[in-house]
């Protein structure tokens, strides 16, 4: 199984689609097997759902979502867990441990940056 978790400064970024990179964590037999960074291939309404599906992506953790994109991604097989805010680390172990369940999406239309910069709030590490 492979998760892709949008990363803003080390953490959890506040929107899927507009943060600078990605990273994309393989998980085998319970345990993270790898884990590598990748930059953000740019913000294009629908790209991502089937970008991420073409690498292998089963699963997204992020703080938030719009929810067309939530949408596109269940139509490519990728659960989508949103609300999840902290370090990329601490994500990836709270799902393997089974404790991440989504909650209210964090971001809100157009407020996404995309260009490292924090958002509103800060960088989802508070």
């Amino acid at each position: 199984m492979k998760i892709a978790i949008p990363t803003e400064q080390g953490c959890v970024a506040q929107h899927f689609g507009r943060c600078p990179e990605y990273t994309l964590v393989e998980i085998a037999e319970g345990k993270v097997a790898s884990q590598e960074v990748i930059p953000s291939p740019g913000h294009q309404p629908g790209f991502l759902p089937g970008y991420l599906a073409e690498r292998g992506v089963t699963c997204i953790i992020t703080g938030g979502a719009g929810r067309r994109a939530i949408d596109l991604f269940n139509q490519n097989n990728i659960e989508v867990i949103i609300g999840i805010t902290g370090p990329v680390e601490q994500a990836v172990e709270d799902y393997l441990a089974g404790k991440l369940t989504s909650r209210d999406s964090l971001c809100e239309r157009g407020q996404g940056r995309g260009s490292g910069e924090p958002g509103p709030g800060g960088h989802g590490c508070n």
